[in-house]
């Protein structure tokens, strides 16, 4: 299993970015894919999640409404357009495959990670 993040990068507020996250090594539609994201000093945050079988999403709180995931299952990527970044968006972003069809917020139901990316957004 492979999971490679990318399309991170520093980003005025008020801006946007869009992630990219390609997997390989499984069957895609089988499980669901999440992004997370972790600020130094801080937990591993669940940001959204989306299940490839059926298109389910879910977002946190924080991000409702700001991002959006989308699944291609033809190419096996996962992507999260970010719009109205702000500062307390600046982490290292994650994505994750679930051990399960559909995903959750929880970093220790997912059992494959990328190597993250960073995002960083200027005040």
């Amino acid at each position: 299993v492979k999971l490679v993040e990318s399309g991170g990068g520093l980003v005025q507020a008020g801006g946007s970015l869009r992630l990219s996250c390609v997997a390989s090594g499984f069957t895609f539609d089988d499980y669901a894919i999440g992004w997370f994201r972790q600020a130094p000093g801080k937990e591993r945050e669940g940001v959204s999640w989306i299940s490839n079988f059926d298109g389910t999403t879910q977002y946190s709180d924080s991000v409702r409404g700001r991002f959006t995931i989308a699944s291609d299952n033809a190419k096996n990527t996962v992507s999260l357009q970010m719009n109205e970044l702000k500062p307390e968006d600046t982490a290292v972003y994650y994505c994750a495959r679930s051990t399960r069809t559909l995903g959750s917020r929880e970093p220790n139901e997912y059992a494959y990670w990328g190597q993250g990316i960073q995002v960083t957004v200027s005040s």
